[in-house]
């Protein structure tokens, strides 16, 4: 896709991988709206961008909030692209180590960011592109963000694991209701990236998880998983698919 005088929205766009994408969309000339928590260095990280990023907070769950970030990108130009990377994780098990059953307000929420968060982003963004005037035969691009866990959730993920396993789920049923529209949908599914959640484990967890790589065996860089979604919304073929990027891991029960 031609990103030349567009915008995007780059939900949990202030740290990790998103920030990582900010950069490259900036780069290559794209206005980006950041959509990230009231609570994060959004403001800051948008400043730093010369005028080509601004910050608005937004939890992707709630539509007024979303749509006031998807407003303020089109104040720039077309809405072209969409990268959907907010989430976040908890540990629940089905029975708990005390016996009790596993939190359902817990899982509840974890789904609904991860999950209803998701398509909340995707149909909300897909809404502004189908109005674009197509260029060079597309109307945009939704790029959202699975996990490996969607294959081989470790214990204690099953609620962000369930999330992610229905974020590969709508990603090919997306793709073909939009394909009469012009608008492509892919999702990426990483493996272990060094992200700020990953700074919350210890060391020793840090390098058994990058030593579990096969090759490269380390931790991801954010800016790897920014270059394959600049890579997604530049290949006109590439709809409807789930990358997985992860070094060929395939992660162990714990």
């Amino acid at each position: 896709m031609n990103l030349a005088n567009s915008s995007a929205v780059v939900t949990g766009g202030a740290s990790g991988l998103g920030l990582a994408t900010v950069r490259r969309l900036t780069k290559a000339g794209v206005f980006v709206v950041i959509a990230d928590l009231p609570t994060s260095a959004g403001t800051e990280v948008a400043a730093g961008f010369d005028g080509q990023a601004a910050f608005v907070p937004a939890d992707v769950t709630d539509p007024e909030a979303l749509s006031a970030a998807f407003d303020k990108a089109e104040e720039h130009g077309p809405l072209r692209t969409l990268v959907h990377c907010a989430g976040r994780g908890a540990t629940v098990r089905v029975v708990e180590r005390d016996g009790n059953p596993g939190s359902l307000e817990v899982y509840e929420n974890i789904v609904r960011i991860n999950l209803v968060g998701t398509f909340n982003a995707l149909r909300l963004a897909a809404a502004r592109m189908v109005a674009n005037e197509p260029v060079d035969g597309e109307r945009g691009v939704c790029v959202l963000t699975a996990s490996v866990a969607a294959w081989e959730g470790q214990i204690g993920q099953i609620p962000y694991a369930s999330a992610k396993a229905g974020v590969v789920g709508m990603t090919l049923v997306a793709a073909r209701d939009l394909a009469r529209k012009l608008v492509r949908v892919n999702t990426i599914a990483p493996g272990v990236f060094d992200t700020p959640i990953m700074s919350r484990h210890p060391q020793e967890v840090k390098d058994r998880l990058a030593a579990s790589t096969p090759h490269p065996a380390r931790l991801g860089r954010p800016d790897e998983f920014a270059a394959l979604a600049l890579h997604i919304l530049e290949n006109p073929m590439l709809n409807g698919e789930t990358i997985r990027l992860d070094g060929a891991i395939r992660m162990q029960a714990r």
